[in-house]
């Protein structure tokens, strides 16, 4: 546990989210996910023991409260927490700007990748009826290799295994780069072009998909910033 022992508000705050995986635990609950394996799936490389801890000490403070639905529990962001919107969205950019990926192998993960995508997915853009992207990962450890996205009544799924539907696009690619083409950090031509990336599928070199798909939340940023550096 932090402890600065100071009065400053500053530091009783970073008392709070200073806590490894606190902040991105208030990430996941401000993208929407509200049940335990929701938030688990977001921050797969914490321990599911560490992240009851988590949830419990936002509860106490009053970021979230705790919601019997059904047979289970839902945890939901107060007014305390929702006023964290602003903060966690202006570190997201300023490390969008400030940082960009530099990504090193082992911050590389398919499967947050994957659900990224899925939340963030523009279902309004995608066509009437089912459309299933088959995503396949070079690089990625065996169990992580290949997703299915099925996007249907208006909603979108992600699968581990093959649902059996028929694939509307493939993407064949290597990890980083489809996580730099999601961070903002390049595009579709580019990494086609080095043959890192290969669509099938969704018009000429998968010109819908990346419609369909859009980029991060804060993509934009990091967009923005490589424009002005060019």
């Amino acid at each position: 546990m932090i402890d600065y022992m100071q009065f400053c508000t500053v530091a009783r705050g970073a008392e709070v989210l200073g806590e490894l995986w606190t902040p991105l635990v208030v990430r996941e609950l401000l993208c929407g996910s509200c049940r335990f394996n929701e938030i688990h799936r977001g921050v797969p490389r914490m321990s599911a023991t560490l992240l009851t801890q988590r949830l419990r000490k936002l509860e106490a403070i009053g970021v979230l409260e705790r919601v019997r639905a059904g047979k289970s529990w839902e945890y939901h962001l107060t007014p305390a927490g929702e006023e964290l919107r602003p903060i966690v969205v202006a570190i997201g950019n300023w490390g969008a700007r400030w940082i960009g990926s530099r990504l090193r192998r082992e911050q590389l993960d398919a499967g947050f990748l994957m659900w990224d995508i899925r939340r963030f997915a523009r279902i309004d853009e995608f066509p009437a009826g089912r459309t299933v992207v088959h995503f396949r990962f070079r690089d990625a450890p065996v169990a992580e290799r290949s997703w299915w996205l099925v996007v249907e009544h208006g909603s979108a799924d992600l699968c581990r295994d093959d649902p059996g539907h028929e694939v509307t696009v493939v993407v064949d690619s290597t990890v980083r780069s489809l996580t730099e083409i999601w961070t903002g950090d390049s595009d579709p031509k580019q990494e086609i072009g080095a043959g890192l990336l290969v669509v099938q599928g969704a018009g000429r070199q998968g010109q819908s998909l990346w419609r369909w798909l859009g980029r991060s939340m804060f993509a934009p940023a990091r967009v923005a910033m490589r424009d002005a550096a060019a």
